[in-house]
């Protein structure tokens, strides 16, 4: 889990895109809190504060904690708006949560020893099927990444969800199969890719 990082915002009297413009000049961006049975929250956060933390990547596994008016709230970023040309944020949505929260969230898929898998070095391709995995996972708890070992794995080799050891409470949102999360394909692409399936079926 990622360590609890702490953004400070100020409350929003007026909300709309003039004053989402006049926000962005004065180097904010806005940002709505919702969840957890209250009221949603119209605040204001650094831009920079937010750019750096998106483009530094594990932002929407994070948990943050954002001080608001002397308060602290335990948030986790659940979506974002991004400028379509310059990849600039422009507006943040923030899931309230506590320590007894379980969340939905994408965990990205990390591979390890690719070069100890026999399957590679004989010149198989690895065919990620998801890069990232939908995880139901305590708010305080949340992996930073799924760890896939491909130690000893061959042409032919699949690796399914029931292979892959996920932290305790852990668990995926698709429990109705065993779903593929990665093959070693022969060169050239002589084995099934078993994720056109699955592509095709969700």
């Amino acid at each position: 889990m990622s360590e609890t990082k702490v953004l400070k915002a100020e409350a929003r009297t007026r909300v709309g895109k003039g004053s989402s413009r006049e926000l962005r000049r004065n180097g904010l961006i806005p940002a709505v809190i919702y969840g957890d049975k209250q009221a949603p929250l119209s605040i204001a956060v650094s831009y920079k504060d937010i750019y750096y933390s998106i483009h530094g990547g594990g932002f929407k596994t994070t948990v943050i904690t954002v001080e608001l008016d002397g308060k602290k709230i335990q948030v986790l970023p659940k979506d974002y708006q991004l400028d379509p040309v310059r990849d600039f944020p422009q507006h943040v949505d923030f899931l309230r949560v506590s320590a007894k929260s379980i969340v939905e969230v994408n965990v990205p898929v990390q591979f390890i020893n690719e070069e100890k898998a026999p399957g590679l070095k004989r010149g198989g391709l690895l065919n990620v099927v998801r890069h990232e995995v939908e995880l139901v996972a305590p708010a305080n708890a949340i992996p930073d990444a799924i760890v896939v070992d491909l130690e000893g794995l061959d042409i032919g080799a699949t690796v399914h969800i029931s292979s892959v050891k996920l932290p305790k409470g852990v668990t995926p949102v698709i429990q109705d199969r065993d779903f593929t999360v990665a093959t070693i394909a022969a060169p050239g692409g002589g084995v099934k890719d078993e994720a056109e399936g699955e592509a095709e079926a969700e």
